[in-house]
Formats: structure tokens, sequence, C-alpha cells
């Protein structure tokens, strides 16, 4: 039973927002410190990225696990039956209408990263779990190496393969001549 009355309940949930959060703060400033630039909520993208880093054609969205339903397997027809993550727990109260808000956030969230790739867009999530003091800086350089490692792939220059020539393949090292 919810120890809180339905105006402090309704209070609560309207005081949570979805720009400007701590973990996608947490997101920012570490990006901004290693040189990255980059848009807040860029309007004419499917589902508005948190961040979006146009010189790697990127967009990172900042999940929180609960809204998200983090390592939740939501698949179950049983909504009694569902297991909790160890970041991601389904209140106990109005399960059923939880899980439904919580599986559509998954099947839209879904639907808009296959929509950025398609235009060519790389996405990365980045979840609240991951921001936790303990793990902040593995996921910071973990974020800032997936970055560069994307801006190497796309815009490294395909080498020709040139065959060697043809006095150069007689004389192999492991060949004997006669």
């Amino acid at each position: 039973m919810d120890q809180l009355t339905v105006e402090q309940r309704r209070a609560n949930m309207a005081a949570i927002h979805s720009k400007d959060t701590k973990p996608e703060m947490v997101v920012r400033r570490g990006l901004w410190k290693r040189g990255f630039r980059y848009r807040l909520n860029h309007k004419r993208l499917p589902g508005h990225p948190d961040l979006v880093l146009r010189k790697y054609r990127t967009c990172i969205f900042v999940n929180g696990c609960f809204w998200h339903g983090h390592k939740v397997d939501l698949s179950l027809t049983d909504s009694s039956a569902i297991v909790n993550s160890a970041c991601c727990k389904i209140p106990k109260t109005n399960r059923a209408f939880w899980v439904a808000k919580i599986s559509r956030n998954q099947t839209r969230d879904r639907e808009q990263q296959r929509q950025l790739a398609t235009m060519g867009w790389h996405c990365i999530t980045v979840w609240e779990c991951e921001l936790t003091p303990k793990h902040r800086e593995q996921t910071l350089e973990s974020l800032a190496f997936t970055l560069n490692s994307i801006y190497l792939h796309d815009h490294a220059k395909p080498q020709p393969y040139v065959l060697p020539a043809e006095e150069d393949r007689l004389g192999m090292a492991a060949e004997k001549l006669r």
C-alpha cells in the first residue's frame, strides 16, 4: 500500500521532468570536459535525443532505469510474474498500469532508434545506474572511446589493396629458390 496520499503522489510525479535531469547533466559535463560538443534535445530527430553530436552522427539517450525498464523483461503476459532488476523496481500498487507504461516506453525507444539508424545516425543509450559515482568515470571514458571509434570508422579513407610487383612475389622468405 502506498504511504503517500493521492495528492502527495501526484505532486511527486509532476515534479519529475524529462530535460536537464541529474544523470543527463553528469553525461553533459563529462563529455564537455573531454572536448565533445553537442546540441540538446534536437527537435527534428525522432525521439528528441538528449544529446546530438553531429560531427559523430551520434545521438545519446540518457535513460532513467525506472522509466525505461532497464534489465526488466516485460514480455511476460502475467504482470505479477515480472521480476524486478537491481536498478528497476516496478511498483506493487497499480502494477498493471506501470507494466503497460514501461512496456510502451521500451517499444517507443526501439522504434525511435530504428528510425534514427535508417537515417544514418548512431544511437547510444546511457543508463542511470551506469552513472553512479562508483561507475561514472568508467562509463564516461567508455562513451568517449566509443565516440572516437565511431568517428574514426566513419571518416576513414578506404585503402585500396595494391598487389605486389611480380619480382617481389618470387623472392618470398618461405620459398626456396632453385
